[in-house]
């Protein structure tokens, strides 16, 4: 798709918080014509959700700042629109002017949305920001993106992510058979070829659900991150670091 007729589909926006987590957006026509822009960004993350969430919602609160107001954002966390994996759908169909979140959770629309957030044994930070600007990977996601509709950004990156917090202690991959663990994206692919139960869950339903025992395991990001979800609490055992998501 030449570079010029994408941006007349989609518009631009940009953000603070992961090339693990993304922005993307879609603004008609008549939204850009006119005196001031209102903006409907969406969420995969919950309200004042520790890092990922709070970037979310400095980004939009940033929108309307360095715009004098022209941009007028408003914001809504996971469940608060639109349910968290909605947030495409809503973007997409043009409800909503762009969402923030992990587009690894798309995979099912189509396999390529991982390598937008982090394939096992793939890139690093450092990496993923290279071949984003400078090798040619702004552009795949344009073409994959534009498919949608969409316009895609980077907007930060967790870093290398940990393995995950396990209720019970793993010495084999035999101790990963019938794990029911939370793990998306094509980490979770490699988990179910090693005999676990791979579960995709928006972050701020993990802890009940481990609580509950709906699952066993979970990965998310690492200890910062990891001791605001009081994962601690939940379960026994931490490993680290992980193969799934070496720069998401």
């Amino acid at each position: 798709m030449k570079r010029r007729d994408f941006i007349t589909k989609a518009g631009l926006a940009s953000v603070g918080g992961a090339t693990a987590v993304a922005a993307a957006s879609s603004f008609p026509k008549p939204a850009l014509a006119q005196e001031r822009i209102e903006m409907v960004i969406v969420s995969t993350w919950g309200r004042d959700f520790p890092g990922l969430g709070t970037n979310a919602q400095l980004m939009a609160k940033r929108l309307g700042d360095v715009s004098d107001g022209r941009i007028q954002v408003e914001y809504f966390a996971a469940g608060e629109r639109v349910g968290a994996f909605d947030s495409f759908d809503e973007v997409a169909s043009g409800n909503a002017q762009a969402y923030h979140a992990a587009d690894y959770y798309w995979k099912g629309k189509h396999p390529a949305w991982a390598y937008f957030t982090s394939v096992p044994f793939g890139l690093t930070a450092s990496e993923m920001g290279a071949w984003i600007h400078h090798m040619g990977g702004q552009e795949l996601w344009d073409e994959l993106a534009g498919e949608y509709g969409l316009k895609c950004l980077p907007a930060g990156n967790t870093g290398v992510q940990m393995g995950g917090w396990f209720n019970k202690e793993i010495n084999s991959a035999d101790d990963l058979k019938g794990l029911k663990m939370r793990i998306p994206g094509l980490g979770g692919d490699v988990m179910a070829k090693l005999g676990a139960s791979p579960v995709s869950l928006p972050g701020g339903q993990i802890y009940e659900n481990l609580v509950s025992g709906a699952i066993e395991a979970t990965e998310w990001v690492g200890p910062w991150n990891d001791y605001a979800m009081k994962f601690y609490e939940a379960t026994k055992y931490y490993y680290f670091p992980g193969m799934h998501e070496p720069g998401g």
